[in-house]
C-alpha cells in the first residue's frame, strides 16, 4: 500500500518539513504533486517525478527529482516551486493569523505532466503551513500615514 506523508504535518511556513513515499515498486517512476488553493480561489501547483529507490521509497530530501517544476535535491522544492495556474498571479496570504495554507500532497504513477479529475493518485496528504505561531498577538497599526501590523510573542 502507497502512503505519502510529511513531517511535521502542521507547521510554521517557514520552517521545513520532510515529505515521504512509501510502498512503492524498486525504481517505480512516480509524479508527487503539491497544490494549495489561495484565500481568493487561485490554484498553485508544483510536481517533480521521481524514481523509488531499492526499497520502494522516495524522499526529496534524499533523492534527485528527475525534473518537473524543479530538478536535483531540494528537501522544500514541492513547497518553494508553487506556481500559479493562472499566469501573474502571488501567492499572498491575508488572514496570517486566522487559518493555515492547506497543501495537499499527491502521488501518481508515472510521468505526470498534467493530472485531470480523471487521475487518481496512488496516496495523497495534506499539510498545514501557519504564518503566525500559537499565542501570538497581532496588533493593528495606524498613526499618521503608517499602516501595519505588530506582532507579540506570547
Amino acid at each position: 500500500m502507497v502512503e505519502v506523508t510529511v513531517t511535521p504535518q502542521s507547521s510554521l511556513a517557514d520552517r521545513p518539513v520532510q515529505v515521504q513515499v512509501r510502498g512503492l515498486a524498486p525504481s517505480q517512476l512516480v509524479t508527487l504533486r503539491a497544490s494549495l488553493t489561495d484565500e481568493h480561489g487561485e490554484c498553485f501547483q508544483s510536481r517533480a517525478f521521481f524514481h523509488a529507490d531499492g526499497a520502494g521509497e522516495v524522499d526529496p530530501g534524499r533523492h534527485a527529482a528527475l525534473g518537473g517544476s524543479y530538478a536535483g535535491v531540494w528537501p522544500m522544492g514541492l513547497f518553494w516551486f508553487l506556481q500559479p495556474d493562472t499566469l501573474f498571479r502571488r501567492l499572498v496570504k491575508r488572514d496570517v493569523a486566522g487559518s493555515p495554507f492547506l497543501v495537499r500532497l499527491e502521488v501518481f504513477d508515472g510521468l505526470r505532466l498534467v493530472t485531470g479529475p480523471q487521475d487518481q493518485p496512488l496516496a495523497s496528504c495534506e499539510a498545514q503551513r501557519w504564518y503566525v505561531g500559537p499565542g501570538v498577538q497581532r496588533v493593528p497599526i495606524r498613526e499618521g500615514r503608517v499602516r501595519g501590523a505588530l506582532f507579540l510573542p506570547p
